[in-house]
């Protein structure tokens, strides 16, 4: 079972209010009875022979990777049982995998344009799995659909050619009613691709190229993941934590000297939604997005991240003095949950549980655990300015070349392919249809070698008791794609505009924060593979209850 209290009085009272004990029926109550235990006992690891790939295929690279059971020291006191990733290099440079020490992620993958990786993935968990490649432009064989997930003791063997730009890129577990709960474990790691255009741009490398996985997280009275602890609400709304974790340490603090850095931000929580700025004012200078480089270098007072989406930005520490102290912060916003479920649940979770503060972590036996709400001010990390060094790097006015979209190239310019993200009888939907392992409608095939537009919808949920919608973070698989324009329903405006100034359209993105009553139009340009793809909520609880389906792209 699923590390999470049972229903009580209290939550019969509560989820009435809203009409979800009546609905606790098809996807949801599957995923409930999938649920596995959050705190296994470690297990001994058994040697395995990685499986061999195809003879047609010559890898420069091949790496072993294991989902294993493992525990890490996070809190003072007893270590936190997690789930994790090892890795090992069978051929190629040694330097491709690198370890955050002390820390459940990783490893960080490094690659090169054009390379050919070749993947053992061993499964020893107690349960299902399988790796997704997120933002990667893969074949389908290779993109960790649920249907190829692996049972314990497994192996799945990938083999792709990486054919993406420069930039920050990210893999975790894709089972199909288990991602959040196996992402919440510790399972996730980066995968950073160069190229020589990125190498031409002189940005900050090596020790001053930091990637920061900013997670959040619940702990019990004995240091160990809490997952789901409000049940049904949880599930709805999705996943938050009450302590942030950056790289899976909390109360994070990066050292730095009075130059230059790039920062490599992933949002790798579940459903929490970053609205990112220095405490002092300093606008972020933001260099790439979930696609790589930006054509230039742009400026924002602040930065929203959705789930899944990924920003860099060129940090310049010379103008501070040696002992400085710099806070990234999260800052307030509203929005994020509308109607009548937003009414109760962020009114709810933004008072009940913000007053339990001085209760101690996790409290359980009756009574909603503790969460930081979504959309509340918090500190992120701490920069410390520690030493004075000399820096000659400058930031580039230009870093590459970038076309604009081109409406005109899509085949259906006229006419996009109209996705509606909504809740029908207590089912977070797209287009009013959840999750089918190989399901796909005729309005879900795409022709490759096509352009074409595709409009996602956030509306009110329709039927039962809760006409609400929530921000919904978008992921396409297989693709980067460019965002074209957003319209807000005037109703919405005021949540709206409190994250718009902060959204990156103006490079390649493979996710969208897609706000409640706001319209977002995409070009994608289907290129690379036929296949059976995914598109999905990123907030991975809505994902896990059904808020995902299968697209084709047709030879």
């Amino acid at each position: 079972m699923c590390h999470f209290k049972s229903f009580n009085r209290r939550d019969f009272l509560r989820l009435a209010g809203f009409g979800a004990l009546t609905a606790l029926s098809g996807g949801a109550a599957a995923w409930l009875s999938a649920c596995v235990p959050a705190t296994a006992p470690s297990i001994a690891l058994a040697a395995s022979t990685p499986t061999p790939g195809s003879g047609s295929f010559s890898p420069d690279v091949e790496l072993a990777l294991r989902a294993v059971q493992s525990e890490v020291k996070i809190l003072p006191g007893q270590p936190t049982q997690v789930w994790t990733y090892q890795g090992e290099v069978l051929k190629g440079d040694p330097a491709v995998l690198q370890f955050l020490p002390g820390s459940y992620l990783g490893p960080i993958i490094r690659a090169r344009q054009g390379q050919k990786f070749r993947i053992h993935f061993t499964n020893n968990l107690p349960a299902e799995s399988i790796i997704h490649w997120h933002g990667l432009r893969l074949p389908d064989t290779a993109d960790g659909h649920p249907r190829d997930a692996i049972k314990p003791d497994q192996t799945y063997v990938y083999e792709f050619e990486v054919r993406n730009r420069a930039g920050t890129y990210w893999f975790h577990p894709h089972p199909h009613g288990q991602t959040g709960f196996q992402v919440n474990q510790g399972l996730a790691g980066l995968f950073l691709v160069t190229d020589e255009e990125e190498a031409a741009a002189g940005l900050p490398a090596d020790a001053y190229d930091l990637p920061l996985v900013l997670q959040d997280r619940v702990f019990d009275m004995d240091n160990q993941f809490v997952y789901l602890a409000n049940g049904m609400m949880d599930q709805m709304m999705g996943f938050l934590g009450q302590d942030i974790l950056v790289n899976g340490q909390p109360n994070f603090s990066l050292p730095v000297a009075t130059r230059a850095y790039r920062l490599r931000l992933l949002n790798g929580s579940n459903s929490r939604i970053y609205k990112l700025a220095w405490q002092d004012g300093a606008p972020l200078t933001v260099i790439a997005s979930d696609g790589g480089l930006l054509a230039e270098p742009i400026q924002r007072e602040y930065v929203t991240l959705g789930p899944g989406e990924r920003v860099e930005l060129w940090a310049d520490f010379r103008d501070y003095q040696v002992g400085t102290e710099l806070q990234m912060r999260s800052l307030a916003f509203s929005g994020v949950e509308a109607g009548m479920m937003g009414g109760m649940g962020q009114g709810m979770m933004g008072g009940m549980e913000h007053n339990m503060d001085g209760m101690g972590h996790g409290m359980m036996g009756g009574m909603m655990t503790s969460a930081l709400p979504n959309g509340e001010s918090f500190p992120v990390f701490t920069v410390r300015v520690e030493r004075q060094e000399a820096e000659t790097l400058r930031l580039p006015e230009r870093l590459t070349i970038m076309e604009p979209p081109v409406v005109e190239q899509a085949v259906n310019s006229d006419t996009p392919r109209l996705f509606r993200l909504f809740m029908s009888n207590m089912a977070w939907t797209l287009n009013g249809r959840t999750f089918e392992m190989e399901g796909v409608t005729s309005a879900e095939t795409v022709q490759l070698n096509s352009s074409e537009v595709w409009e996602l919808v956030n509306e009110p949920g329709q039927g039962g008791m809760m006409a609400d919608f929530m921000a919904h973070p978008m992921h396409i698989h297989g693709v980067q794609f460019r965002v074209l324009e957003r319209q807000i329903d005037p109703p919405q405006a005021a949540g709206w505009q409190s994250v718009s100034a902060g959204y990156v359209d103006e490079g390649w993105k493979d996710t969208v924060l897609v706000m409640p009553g706001e319209r977002v139009k995409l070009l994608i340009k289907f290129e690379d593979y036929p296949g059976l793809f995914l598109y999905h909520c990123h907030n991975l609880e809505h994902e896990d209850m059904g808020m995902m389906r299968n697209y084709r792209v047709q030879a």
